[in-house]
Parts: C-alpha cells; structure tokens; sequence
C-alpha cells in the first residue's frame, strides 16, 4: 500500500506501487532454475505471458507492472507459476460442492470427527479458492458452489452458527470475492449479500469481524454500498431489531472479556461505519450523510465512541477521529446554508428556529406554516399515533434523499410502506367500517357468553371441590371408623377377660371364705352353723354385684371425643322500633332534656353529619354544660340551610330543548343520606357486581349457589354492611325508597335480611376456608418434610463434618477443639477472607474442597428441597391462622344454631348448605390440627439435634440459616468457576505471550543471518497466491490507510482555520 495514496493502488490512486518480491520475514528465496527453453519469438513469449497474466486475474496497474518487465523475467515467472501448477494436484470444485452439500448444518447427534471433518472439508475449499488457479474459480462458480454455501448458512443450528464452520464458510466467500468473477458473481445474486449479513447475528467474534470486513469493502466497490444497506435492513427483520444499525452500535458497546478480539471487532465495526458514511452516495451528497450518520447518533453512537477512546488503540482511534472530523465538516457545511448558525439537532426549539428565519421572508412560508398546522391536526394518544408520525418521517426523508436523475441511494424510508395497499385501504374504508361494526356485535356476543362459560365453570369448580372435600372427609372417616371398630373390639375382649377373670376369683374366694369359716367352727364348736352358711352366700353375691357395677361405669367409647356441644342462641332482637337517636334509653338530665326539646325539625330529610357524640353521663362538669346551643337557632337561615344540605339532590340542569318541549316532564329527586364517599365507593361496587340488589339478595339467601359473586367481591361487600345508626336513619325513609339512591337503596334493602353481616362472614368464609386450609398444611408439610431432610442429609453431614475441620484447624484457644458448633456459624465463613485474595473467603475453599474431594456433595441443594419452603414458615403467624379457622367454624356453628329456631323460609338455604359444610370442613380442620401437633414435635426433636433451645427458635430462623447458606454456597461455587476461568485465561495469554516472544526473537535471527537477495530475484505479489485484491482492501479499510488522504486533507483544513483564528485575534488585539 504506498503511503498517503488515498484508497487502495487497486482501485485507482496516484500510481502502482513498488513491485517487491519477498516471503515473510525478508527471507532469502532459491534461485529459480528454467528447464524449459525460453522460445525465441518475442510475441510467442508474450501469448504465453498473457494466458498466465489472465489466469491470475490481476488488475490493470499489475498486469502492466508484469507487461514491463524483461523477457528473461517474463519467462522464468511463467516456468515457475507452470511448474506449480503441474506439480499441484488439481482438485475438482464439484467434489467440494458434493461434500458442502453432504454436510449436515445441524450438530445434534455429531460426533467429534464427524465436526472436525467437516471443518477440514470448509477449510480444504477455503484454502483452494485462495490458491488455485483462475479456472478453478470459474468451474466452482459455474457448479453454483456459492449457492451450496449459501444454503448451508441458511440452514444452521445455533451450535454450527456458533462454531468455526461459520466462520471458515465466510472465509470462503470472502476468497471467492478475492478475484473480480467471484466478486462480481456475488453482488449480481439476489439474497447472497443479505445472507452474509445475516452471520452478523451471532456471538462468535471472529465471525462477526470476518462479515463486517466483507461488508465494509464492499461499500468501496461500484454496486456494493446499495447493496449493503438493503443487507442491513434484511439483518434489521431477521433479528427482530428496532433499527438496521442497532445491532452493530450494541457490539460497539458490549465487552467480550477477549482483549485482542474486542478491539478488533470495534475496529471493523467503525471501518464499517466510515465506508457507509464516506463511499457511495455519501462521496458527493452531504443530505446522505447526514441522514446515514443521524441513524447512528440516535442509537447513542457518540458516548460509546468516547468509552472507546479508553482502549488506547492507534487504529481504532484513527477510525474515530475520522468519523469525528468528517462529522464535524458536514455540520459546518450544514451551518453554513442557514447563514452560519450552529444546528443543534437535540434541540426541536433550535431546529425550529433555524427554519423559520431561513422560510420567513420566502414564498415557502406559508407551506411551512401549512405543514406545522396539519401536524397539529395529527392525532395523538391514539394506538396508532407513531405509525402516523413514522410515515411522515419517512416520506420527508425520501424526498430528501432522492436525487434528480430519480434514483433513490437508500431504499429504507420507504421500504416498509406499500402505496398501492394505502389507496386500497383507503377505498375500502367504508367496508370496513360495516365489518367493524359487526365485529363489534360479534364480540359483545362473545363476551356475553364467554360471561355465561365463566359463570357455569365457577359452579362446576366449586362443586368439584365440594365433592373432592366431601371424598376427601368420608375417606378420613372410614379410616378412622375402622381403626375405632378395630379398638372397640380389642376392648370387648378385653372386657370378656376381665369377666372370666372375676368368676373364677369368686368361686375361688367362696371356696376359701367357706373352708374358712369351717375351720373356725371346728375350732371354736365344733360343728358349722345355717346363719354361717346364708352370710357366706350374701358376701359373695355382694362383692360380685360391685365388681359388675365397676366394670359397667368404664368407659369403653371412642378415643375421639365428640365435639362440643353448641352453645345456646343468642335471643332474638327486641321488637319494636330502635331508641331515639341520642337518647340510647337512658335518663337525662330536666335542663338537658329542654334543650333537646328545643331543636326545630327540618320540613324534609337532610344530609347527615358524621361526628362522634358526647355520652350524656359526661356532659355534666364538662364546658358543654354551660353551651346553649338552642339560642343558636333563631340566628341561622334554617330554610337556606334546608336548601344547602338537603338530603333531596339536584337533577341535572335541562338542555334548552328540553325546555322548549311540549310536555313538561315532573322532576325527579334522589334521595342520599349516608356518607358521600362511603356512597360513591358502594356505587362502585355495585356497578362491578353488575348485580340487582334482589339478586344479590338472593344470592346471600341461597349461600351463591349460582357462584355469582367471587371472592375478592364477598371480601369487598363487607366493608358496606349496614351500620345500626345507618339503618334506623334509612328505616325512617322506608316510604321513599323508590327516591334513594343506589347505595342507600342498597343497604335499606340488605339491612332486612336477618343477620347480613353474619351470613355474609360465613359466606366468604366458606369460599376461602379450602385456601386457608391448604396453605396451612403446605406449610405443616414444608416444615416437616424440611426436619426429615436436614437430619437425614449425609451431604449436609459432610458438609458440617469439613467445616468443623477447618474452624478447629484455624482455631485456637476457647475458640478451638469444639465438638460442634451452631448452624448459624456456617454463614460467617463468608466473613473469613483469604490472607492472598480478598475475593476469596472460607466458604470459597470449602466448595472448592468440596468440588475436588467430595463431587456427589455439590448436589447439596437437591437433598434440601423443602428448607426454603420452611424458612417462609413462623409458629405464631401460623398458630394465629390455625385459631382463626377454628373460631370461624365455631362461629358458623352458632349462626347455624340460631337460624334452625327461626322460621324456615323457602328461599333461605343457610342452614342445609352449612350444616354440610360444618360437617365436612370440621373433620378436614381436625386433620390440620393433628397434622401440626405431629409436626411441631417433629421440629423440636431436630432442634435438640442441632443443639438449640426447642420452643425459642422458629422455623423461619432456623431453616432460613440453611437456605441462606444454601444460597451462598451456589454462589460461592460460580465465583469459583469464574476466578478459575480468569486464571486459565491469564495463563493462555501469558503461554501466547511466550510464543509470540520467542516468534519475534526467531526472525530478529533471521533478518540478522539472511544475506540480502537481489532485487530481479524477488517474487511479485502475484507469486502470493494468498493475497488478493479483495485481501488488500480490507487490509487497507482495517488499517483507516483507505481513509489516509482525506484525513490527512481534514487534519489540515483544521490547522489552517486554527492558524486564520489566531491571526485574526492577534489583529485584534484579542489575547
């Protein structure tokens, strides 16, 4: 490459280069000895000269170079290059084709020969496109072997994308396009450039810097720029990006830990960017760079540029200094036409502003005017407001792009907008507005029965779960049937023992008693008398009747208690109407009842204040006493204060049309007494539940049958129960309730069922009983299953074992020979930092003596599934839960009670549905209760195990030491990967430092031993069969040399315009 030549020699500079002929490292080459008599005729010579000229396919500087030299040279570069070819082995490109074609693009299933293999086939083909002669290439192409690569790189894995294969196919295009047929032969297919682009979408890095080399010269060749903007689009859909560039700015910004191959990738991207920016349309046209270079400072190129500048490469900072200096330039020139001033194209004000000094005094004013008052007009907030203001965008960067002979240098405004499909839509605009509308009955019609589906699967699911509790229940009473059956007859028998047991001691005490008394009798008379004979008889029968008697009062019934009797009901609300507000039965004070006597009443209901009042037993001593507030009255408005706070509200006012009717309609007025707020939030609800209040009504009679209301609704409606003072304030406007609003309606109508709010708590109890049943046992059973794991675990024994090791290895004293040591201590190790690194702890070396000495250890975790499921678990939140359930069925108990004494109403299913519910959720309840009596003695046992104080710890402390160490220890085992990663990586950068030392040491021995050749006996550049013109222009685009001139041509016009500034200053007297 001659120095300051601009682009290339083989693309046009200022002259050929120096024709030198060497190897690598200068070393001496053999004499060339001719065999073949050179022929005598000077033009049979040349004919001969000329077939191997052609062959090699140089361009026109080289081949005039060649031309020029002397015959002898002439001759003895055509027998060497004749030798090479005779003595070569010509391979056949079709059995290349046949083998890419064989190969499989997919690596499931491969072996490791069968990839080296087909690594060794690419590689082969890759290698013979570089070396062999020009016919070679011809025949491959001919075979259509690019289209055989082609293929194969559209049909990739992820694995084989990811390999070297991709990278040796690339490499292949890429020497295709090392001599002008295959170059050209691949701009002329239609999808080759765009599949080449496509290889950008990887993460192997040698690839991605081996596409965009192949795309950044092709921007140099006639026909390439075009070309490769459309492969960049094509690159923007095939992986899914906002923008064309947007992948190609994030490699930019992205580390990829290599430091050689991060800089060599930032380094092609940016040559990359400065060919698209300076070659093509951008040669002449300043709109184009300016639109090409706005796309990439919209991806935020410039603070991504300056992190680069940190690298400290001279290459990389070349091409950034180039970018810079070209930009710079453009954005004077760009000042330039609007009078000098600096365009801020971050600012919308400044653009602004700049337009409209440069439009005011010209005939285009009052289109620009136009245009910012159509833009007004544009929608916004709408779903489609950026496809709108996208097509404007685009349309105005085609009209500033296109040049004047017609042709459009960048396909990408318009690319995505279909003209022909715009004025189809357009005509079709009210077709489309009657299938809008039938869509819109369509789904109206599909959300009313997708609204009914809903409804039916509710039902269907809540009465499958009634069946499975039910199942569930019986199963549990069978089992517990049996085993009392199976109790109640080991004690009948047991009892039958007994029995036997008793009758052979009576007969055996009768024996004794009367051989008793006939040994007295004989001793003392002589003979045995009847009295003797008759309480011998009546002792006995006695001591038996006690013993029966005994027997009898055993108890012998189940070992389960049966439950509770209920507790008598509560007696029914007294009859008659409620107290007087404010009197609440009691005896008040004479002076205190005169004042309330002399409150005026309201010709009509008003609104209500909502204070908290002042027992009556307090008033008295207090400064309430003394107030006279009846005096009050005769200074206030009372009919002004009736018309502000009437509870009576407004209709809305009548439209003019209205007035102007005929007929005169009547006025309607609501009625409203309850809190504002409180009203409008049970409006709310209402209008979710998209219920009557007879329905809802129904609803809570019938205990939701229909499965009408959810949840989270039942949970919501008991926040607007009736109050007691709101009843009876409603009650009194009982003959209005067609006049009440929809909330005061509401709760009128829900405070005459009999006890609402009761059967309203039963209600949603009875929807999140099975919930709460079942996150109660999850949590038993993730406590218990934990206690069975962490004392069965050898792994975690094993792991406690190598703690233990190493805490009485390191110490000494009171600290050192422990037997053990608490499980909490196991999260301290991370506290212990190596002495070498601090990034290294004790729980570091532990998993990594672990990993090396006790492999099957690692799988810790598995061992230990529950342990996090157990560290959420607390005693007290859970013994809390567990009282709450039972008090909420012993609540439903009594209201159960108490409805069986009312009178039955046929629509009232209260007490069927949970008299049910009571029998079955009471067994299952019974079976969490056991459960968790089971588990909490399990939990101390492996407390005592661990050696911690039982009933202290709780489980989310204990298991939470365990889970927390768990969590540590995996993280502990990926820091230990990466640090080994960083080591081996240090020490393959250092071995490659070796190598390369030792390299630069060899050929600094063999320049020194190698004597110099003579000039006439160096090889041309042709006699290279590896280095091409295609080579030579990416090496040039790598090194920034193709931009050499015109940096150096920026670099003066800036010292020049410096050295204008400071003269003029100087002249100025400005220092």
């Amino acid at each position: 490459m001659p120095g300051g030549g601009g682009l290339c020699w083989c693309l046009g500079g200022r002259g050929p280069p120096e024709i030198k002929f060497g190897t690598d490292y200068d070393t001496p080459l053999k004499p060339v000895t001719v065999d073949i008599p050179m022929p005598t005729d000077e033009a049979e010579l040349n004919a001969k000269f000329e077939e191997l000229v052609v062959e090699l396919d140089l361009d026109k500087p080289h081949r005039d170079a060649l031309y020029s030299l002397p015959p002898e040279k002439k001759w003895q570069i055509y027998c060497s290059k004749k030798r090479d070819v005779d003595s070569s082995t010509q391979n056949n490109p079709g059995s290349y084709i046949e083998k890419i074609k064989a190969m499989s693009p997919v690596c499931c299933d491969m072996t490791e020969e069968d990839d080296d293999s087909r690594t060794k086939v690419v590689d082969n083909l890759k290698t013979a496109l570089r070396t062999q002669p020009m016919s070679f290439v011809v025949q491959f192409i001919q075979q259509n072997g690019l289209q055989a690569l082609l293929d194969f790189l559209c049909k990739m894995d992820y694995s084989t994308s990811e390999s070297s294969v991709h990278t040796f196919c690339i490499g292949c295009i890429k020497a295709l396009m090392n001599n002008s047929q295959g170059r050209a032969h691949v701009l002329a297919h239609p999808t080759a450039v765009n599949i080449i682009a496509q290889s950008l979408a990887v993460e192997n890095v040698k690839t991605k810097i081996a596409v965009l080399e192949i795309m950044g010269a092709m921007c140099l060749v006639p026909g390439g720029h075009r070309k490769v903007l459309e492969a960049m689009m094509h690159l923007q859909k095939h992986a899914a990006e906002r923008t064309r560039f947007q992948l190609m700015v994030c490699d930019l910004d992205r580390s990829f830990g290599k430091y050689r191959e991060e800089v060599s990738l930032k380094t092609a991207v940016m040559s990359f960017i400065n060919a698209a920016l300076r070659y093509g349309p951008g040669q002449d046209h300043l709109e184009f760079r300016l639109h090409l270079r706005y796309e990439f400072l919209m991806l935020g190129i410039v603070p991504i540029m300056q992190k680069l500048r940190g690298h400290s490469n001279a290459t990389l900072d070349r091409h950034l200094d180039f970018f810079e200096m070209v930009r710079s330039v453009d954005e004077k020139e760009l000042s330039r036409r609007f009078e000098g001033n600096h365009v801020d194209s971050k600012s919308a004000s400044a653009m602004f502003e700049v337009l409209r000094k440069k439009l005011s005094l010209t005939a285009a004013y009052p289109h620009f005017l136009s245009i910012l008052y159509h833009f007004l007009l544009l929608p916004y907030g709408k779903s489609d407001v950026y496809g709108v203001w996208m097509l404007v965008d685009k349309i105005i960067q085609q009209v500033i792009l296109q040049q004047k002979n017609g042709k459009d240098p960048d396909s990408a405004p318009l690319q995505e907008i279909n003209l022909k499909h715009i004025v189809m839509q357009l005509q079709s605009e009210t077709d489309i507005k009657v299938y809008q509308q039938k869509l819109r009955e369509a789904e109206k019609a599909t959300d009313e029965l997708t609204a009914k589906l809903a409804k039916k699967e509710r039902e269907c699911e809540a009465r499958l779960e009634e069946k499975e509790e039910i199942t569930n229940t019986m199963n549990m009473m069978k089992a517990r049937l049996d085993k009392e059956i199976a109790s109640h007859a080991d004690t009948r028998k047991q009892l039958e023992d007994l029995l036997n047991r008793v009758e052979d001691i009576r007969l055996q005490l009768d024996t004794e008693r009367g051989e008793k008394q006939k040994l007295q009798h004989l001793v003392q008379t002589g003979s045995l008398p009847d009295d003797a004979k008759v309480g011998l008889s009546s002792a006995t029968t006695t001591l038996i009747s006690d013993i029966k008697a005994a027997t009898d009062r055993h108890d012998f019934r189940p070992s389960c208690p049966p439950p509770p009797p209920p507790g008598a009901p509560p007696p029914p609300p007294a009859p008659g109407a409620p107290p007087a507000p404010g009197l609440g039965g009691s005896t008040l004070n004479p002076t205190l009842a005169v004042k309330l006597k002399n409150i005026p009443k309201p010709s009509h209901a008003l609104k209500s204040f909502n204070w908290t009042k002042v027992p009556e037993n307090k008033i008295t001593g207090s400064i309430w006493q003394d107030l006279t507030h009846t005096k009050i009255f005769a200074s206030l408005d009372l009919r002004e204060f009736e018309q502000m706070f009437s509870a009576y509200q407004k209709p809305a006012e009548e439209s003019e049309e209205d007035h102007k009717s005929t007929f005169t309609k009547p006025k309607t007025t609501v009625l409203t007494v309850i809190d504002g707020r409180r009203a409008q939030n049970c409006t709310i609800l209402l209008s979710k539940l998209k219920l009557t209040n007879a329905e809802l009504a129904q609803a809570i009679m019938n205990v939701d049958a229909g499965e009408d209301l959810p949840k989270d609704m039942v949970e919501q409606l008991l926040k607007f129960v009736p109050t007691t003072e709101e009843s009876s304030l409603l009650s009194e406007y009982a003959s209005e309730i067609e006049n009440m609003a929809r909330a005061d309606r509401f709760l009128f109508e829900m405070s005459k069922i009999t006890h609402y709010e009761e059967r309203l708590k039963a209600l949603y109890f009875k929807k999140k009983f099975q919930e709460r049943r079942q996150d109660c046992k999850q949590k038993i059973e993730g406590v218990h299953e934990a206690c069975k794991e962490v004392f069965k675990s050898r792994k975690l024994k094993r792991v406690l074992e190598l703690v233990l090791a190493c805490g009485n290895y390191m110490n000494r004293g009171q600290r050192g020979n422990a037997l053990g040591f608490q499980p909490a201590s196991l999260n301290k190790m991370m506290d212990t930092r190596s002495s070498v690194s601090k990034q290294i702890t004790l729980l570091h070396y532990v998993v990594d003596t672990v990993e090396k000495k006790f492999a099957d250890v690692m799988k810790l975790e598995d061992d230990l599934p529950h342990v996090r499921e157990a560290a959420k678990v607390n005693f007290k939140e859970l013994e809390q839960e567990i009282a709450s359930l039972k008090k909420g069925l012993h609540n439903i108990e009594k209201e159960v009670d108490f409805f069986k004494i009312q009178l039955d109403s046929p629509h009232d299913r209260f007490v069927t549905v949970m008299q049910d519910f009571c029998t079955v959720a009471s067994y299952s309840f019974t079976e969490v209760e056991e459960a968790y009596a089971e588990m909490h003695k399990k939990y101390g046992s492996v407390l005592k195990a661990f050696c911690e104080e039982p009933n202290q710890v709780q489980p989310d402390v204990f298991f939470g030491v365990f889970d927390t160490f768990l969590q540590s220890f995996g993280d502990a085992k990926t820091e230990n990967e990466k640090i080994r990663r960083q080591k081996e990586e240090e020490e393959k950068r250092k071995k490659i430092e070796e190598e390369m030392k030792k390299e630069r040491e060899k050929r600094m021995l063999l320049r020194r031993g190698s004597s110099i050749a003579d000039k006439d006996q160096k090889v041309t550049v042709a006699d290279n069969p590896e280095k091409g013109e295609f080579d030579d222009l990416i090496s040039a685009l790598r090194t920034g040399d193709v931009f050499g001139e015109d940096l150096a041509k920026l670099k003066r016009q800036r010292r020049r315009v410096n050295a204008q500034a400071d003269y003029s200053r100087e002249r100025n007297g400005v220092k």
